[in-house]
């Protein structure tokens, strides 16, 4: 039977209709929304969890509420007119018009990547720019006037997050198909490193005794940030190719893979150097490897990323634990959590990584309508070395733009922002902490000054004389009063 005479007949589920006009694809869709709520975990609750439980008691208030704010303040400015600067109509070479993404024509529309609605594309888009955000302020906790951070999270989306967006992965931006940056290895992580660096040299450091002593004030809440930060990843790099494919699967497994070898690399060092595993540690060693992989995990092998993982959990970690500790530079800027290495290393690294282990074959799969070139190490064994360093070339050039205009921007923003108010809190607001920024602790424990409500019973004896006598003195929780 000739196979054109076939009947080919789609359930009712998959045939287009009202609801889901052909150009849908229902299942890239659905990965789709899924994976931005993946990445939206990763903020709200994974770092505000990871944040509110990694510093001191007394700031884990403020800590976790900054991050809750950033996320709601960036989703408001980024439909009202970021997203168009980012990844809108082009008004200079590195930065979109400003518009807004509100309209309904323009959300149900077919998105400009992707077989699915444009309302995907906004939120993921916007889930990336907000975790941005929120990485930046780990280098800020424990100090900053939570006013100048009100003031500087709309200001710093809108003249640093954009450009690096729009230069980088926008349609018509000046290193648009040049710079391999898969999800954000240059436009995400070495953007929030390096400006949480710089937010950090003019906002000033902490207290001296919280820079002495911040120990974690709940390592088990802390894992289970780090936990949603991790297992959130999934849809961070999975999420990026916009369809679920080759891609989309190479780059999960690519993700967890590298991250392992990672946390395991940094436990060792610390384990072999100070002789014992730091949990706090292995949770750095974590957030490098997701770092370091982010700006390959579709575009490489998994034997690259396994490398990968073991370069992200050594170098940041000999940044961080040794030239960190002899640097007067580093000494002088009290960056919070360590973001400059955790993001800013690792994202470079990862940047430059894949670079070189860019695989012609998933570059082509990934990107059809663009030319990039072969990472170095493939283009050494196909004899085209020269077309290998242009591509790193590109990727040094990428780095070296977000990291000027970071330093730049975050700087003229933080310089801008202490004319109105103070960034850095008044010295005995330091002192005191959440209590005296948000009138709110964290927990409230037995014995942090509050009297003991004597129950009914003690105040009805049979013995009046000898009870009345004993209970008369209020029974206080803490010696001190």
């Amino acid at each position: 039977m000739d196979s054109s005479s076939h009947d080919l007949r789609l359930a009712p589920s998959l045939l287009p209709s009202e609801a889901s006009p052909e150009w849908n694809n229902k299942a890239d869709n659905a990965w789709q929304l899924t994976a931005a709520t993946l990445v939206g975990l990763q903020s709200v609750p994974g770092l505000v969890i990871l944040y509110g439980s990694m510093v001191k008691r007394k700031w884990a208030v403020n800590s976790a509420f900054m991050a809750l704010f950033a996320f709601a303040c960036v989703l408001i400015c980024w439909v009202s007119w970021a997203h168009c600067m980012a990844f809108g109509t082009k008004l200079l070479p590195f930065v979109g018009k400003p518009n807004h993404a509100l309209a309904g024509k323009f959300l149900l529309s077919k998105s400009t990547v992707g077989y699915l609605p444009m309302a995907d594309f906004v939120f993921f888009q916007f889930a990336f720019a907000a975790i941005t955000v929120v990485l930046l302020a780990g280098s800020l906790l424990g100090r900053m006037n939570f006013y100048a951070w009100m003031m500087f999270v709309p200001l710093w989306l809108t003249f640093s997050y954009t450009v690096g967006a729009f230069s980088i992965w926008g349609d018509g931006g000046f290193l648009s198909g040049k710079i391999i940056d898969y999800a954000g290895g240059f436009v995400i992580h070495l953007s929030s490193g390096v400006a949480g660096f710089t937010a950090a040299y003019w906002v000033g450091p902490r207290i001296s005794h919280d820079r002495e002593k911040f120990p974690p004030n709940n390592i088990i809440h802390m894992l289970g940030g780090a936990g949603f930060l991790w297992m959130g990843w999934t849809g961070f790099n999975g999420g990026a190719p916009f369809q679920v494919g080759e891609i989309t699967s190479l780059a999960i497994f690519n993700t967890h893979l590298c991250t392992a070898t990672s946390l395991l690399v940094w436990l060792t060092l610390d384990m072999i150097v100070y002789t014992k595993s730091s949990v706090v540690g292995a949770v750095q060693g974590m957030i490098t490897g997701l770092v370091c992989i982010t700006p390959g995990a579709g575009l490489v092998d998994s034997w690259a990323a396994i490398l990968m993982g073991a370069l992200s959990g050594s170098i940041p970690w000999y940044t961080m634990m040794v030239v960190h500790k002899k640097l007067a530079f580093f000494q002088s800027v009290d960056d919070t959590l360590g973001v400059f290495h955790t993001h800013a290393v690792a994202g470079l690294l990862g940047g430059i990584l894949s670079g070189v282990f860019a695989k012609p074959e998933l570059l082509r799969i990934m990107y059809p309508d663009m030319h990039y070139y072969p990472g170095l190490f493939y283009s050494f064994f196909d004899s085209k070395l020269g077309l290998g360093i242009r591509q790193i070339w590109f990727q040094l050039l990428g780095a070296g733009f977000v990291v000027m205009w970071n330093v730049l921007v975050t700087s003229i923003i933080c310089i801008l922002i202490g004319r109105v108010v103070d960034l850095r809190m008044h010295e005995e607001d330091l002192e005191v902490g959440d209590d005296a920024v948000h009138g709110e602790e964290a927990y409230a424990l037995w014995g942090d000054g509050e009297r003991m409500r004597i129950p009914l019973r003690l105040h009805i004896s049979p013995i009046p004389s000898l009870c009345r006598r004993r209970f008369s003195i209020p029974l206080a929780m803490n010696q001190e009063e």
